[in-house]
C-alpha cells in the first residue's frame, strides 16, 4: 500500500522539530507527534517523557534556531529513534511513534556542509619528495 507524496511531505514537515519552538506552558504546539519534543514545536521548560522524546530533543538542541539541522544531527535522531523502534521492551505506542519518526529523519532536510578541502602544507622540509597526507 502506497502513501500518498503529500502525506509524506506533511509528515516531513511536521517532523521538523526545531522550527516553530514554543514560547513556554501558555501556547501549546499544533503538531507534536509524541511527548514533549518530537513534532513540529516543543513544550521546552518540560521534560521528556522517555527515550524517544530525549532523541527528539537532542535534535531539538542540535538544530540552530530558524535554521535546518545538519546532516549528522538528522543522522543521530535516525539512529536513536530506529534503535527504539525495534526494541522489543519498549510499548507498542512508543515503538510505532519511534519508527515513524526514524523515516521521518532521513527525509528532513538539512543544512549544506562547506565543503572539506585537503590542502598541502606551505612546507619546503628536507624530503620535498614525500607527499605530506594533510586534511584541514
Amino acid at each position: 500500500m502506497r502513501a500518498p507524496t503529500a502525506f509524506l511531505l506533511f509528515a516531513a514537515a511536521g517532523l521538523s522539530c526545531a522550527q516553530a519552538q514554543s514560547g513556554g506552558y501558555g501556547r501549546e504546539p499544533s503538531l507534536l507527534v509524541h511527548g514533549n519534543y518530537c513534532g513540529l514545536g516543543n513544550r521546552s521548560p518540560l521534560p521528556p517523557i522517555d527515550a524517544l522524546d530525549a532523541a527528539c530533543a537532542r535534535h531539538d538542541a542540535c538544530t540552530p534556531a530558524g535554521g535546518l539541522p545538519s546532516r549528522l544531527c538528522n543522522l543521530r535522531l535516525f539512529q536513536r529513534a530506529d534503535l527504539i523502534a525495534r526494541d522489543p521492551r519498549q510499548p507498542d505506542d512508543v515503538r510505532a511513534a519511534a519508527g515513524f519518526i526514524a523515516f521521518g529523519a532521513t527525509v528532513l532536510p538539512f543544512a549544506p556542509e562547506p565543503p572539506v578541502v585537503a590542502v598541502a602544507p606551505p612546507w619546503d622540509g628536507p624530503y620535498p619528495h614525500r607527499q605530506a597526507r594533510f586534511a584541514y
